[in-house]
């Protein structure tokens, strides 16, 4: 993207998050769309573009159905769950950008807890006639069947290279929960925890504790992306696309790359971050907000190593004293992140990352110049770096 016109984020939109919504998924992409453009004061009829992941339910022509649009110039979709999350506006802000469209809409809904579980085992999932399928294959037959279950291999492995301990993980649950129990819209608002309640907490799948995992949610979140000359016209204060990236690092599987030579680190998030460094014209010291995502503990960590806020296997001691909350040097997930507010795939970390260069969020930081936004880790990913217009 570097060199092209900037776009920028005009709107964004939710539901409320729950349990079990009630509704269907269709019906979720349409409010949380219906919102975002109500915040950004534009109307169905304004929305030529739509983008979102290859997982969500609801096709581009269903919705646009629903909402009223009349035309679409541009539909796109992104791959590898989560990771698409940063993704999804990259290729919104690229469409703007070439005059493939005008208003893009990023969107993903799902009823993630009353109804399909992404964290529950899927024995389908090896059987499948794809490359995934036969990558699933060699990991699923030995128990590697959940995300919880990868993850936990790569977390004990980084444990024992670099002294890690559980309760460094916790650490990053305690100051998610601490800032979901201010935030209204919070699934864990008013319920804050303690590290003594991280490390109480069961074990899913060693050194994974329930509460290094991220919730399961119903909801649905929105984006507006149009470029940033429009943007600054329209209802509400744009947050300007600075820089948007994706990356796939080598020996890349889903959901771990087991067969890397080394497994204590992310290095798609190490092209992300590099991307987007360069094309922002800044380093990890300007940033003065994290939205990093938080789908397992460890991963937190390991991002904030290869984003460059601190060397690698030093996260532990970056976070050991209350960095990461607010008021500290970088405070991440003001909203409360996936294991405090809602597990929307990542885009609710979108809007929060919007808010704060609003200045509108619950928990606003003093000062914001530019907030990292990342997308789902030990996938193929994405990242922003959003900054006022």
């Amino acid at each position: 993207m570097s060199g092209l016109p900037k776009a920028a984020i005009a709107g964004i939109g939710a539901t409320e998050f729950s349990k079990d919504s009630g509704r269907s998924e269709l019906r979720l992409a349409a409010e949380a769309v219906r919102a975002a453009l109500d915040d950004a004061g534009l109307r169905p009829s304004d929305v030529d573009g739509m983008v979102t992941f290859t997982m969500d339910t609801n096709t581009e022509v269903a919705l646009a159905r629903e909402l009223g649009v009349p035309e679409l110039s541009f539909f796109s979709r992104i791959h590898y769950g989560g990771g698409a999350a940063c993704a999804t506006v990259q290729q919104a802000a690229m469409a703007v950008a070439t005059g493939a469209a005008e208003v893009v809409v990023c969107y993903r809904a799902f009823n993630e807890r009353s109804g399909r579980r992404f964290g529950q085992v899927q024995a389908g999932l090896a059987g499948e006639p794809t490359s995934t399928g036969l990558d699933n294959a060699w990991s699923y037959p030995i128990g590697l069947a959940t995300p919880a279950a990868q993850v936990a291999m790569f977390a004990r492995r980084y444990m024992h290279v670099y002294g890690a301990t559980s309760e460094d993980f916790g650490r990053v649950a305690v100051a998610d929960r601490r800032h979901a129990a201010t935030n209204p819209n919070a699934w864990f608002y008013q319920r804050p925890i303690t590290l003594e309640d991280h490390q109480a907490s069961r074990w899913i799948t060693e050194p994974l504790r329930l509460l290094d995992c991220c919730q399961e949610s119903d909801g649905a979140v929105a984006l507006v992306v149009t470029s940033a000359e429009r943007a600054r016209d329209l209802a509400g204060k744009p947050a300007v696309v600075a820089a948007a990236a994706q990356g796939s690092g080598p020996g890349q599987f889903t959901m771990t790359s087991y067969y890397r030579h080394d497994i204590t680190g992310l290095p798609e998030m190490g092209v992300v971050a590099r991307q987007l460094w360069q094309q922002a014209g800044i380093g990890p010291e300007d940033v003065q907000v994290g939205v990093l995502y938080d789908h397992f503990t460890p991963f937190v960590l390991v991002q904030l190593e290869e984003l460059g806020f601190c060397g690698r296997g030093e996260a532990r001691e970056f976070i050991a004293d209350g960095a990461i909350e607010l008021g500290g040097r970088l405070p991440l997930n003001p909203h409360g992140g996936q294991l405090g507010e809602a597990y929307i795939h990542g885009m609710n970390g979108i809007a929060e990352a919007v808010r704060q260069v609003r200045g509108t969020s619950v928990n606003q930081v003093d000062d914001v110049d530019h907030v990292v936004v990342t997308a789902g880790t030990g996938v193929p990913t994405s990242g922003l770096v959003l900054t006022a217009g």
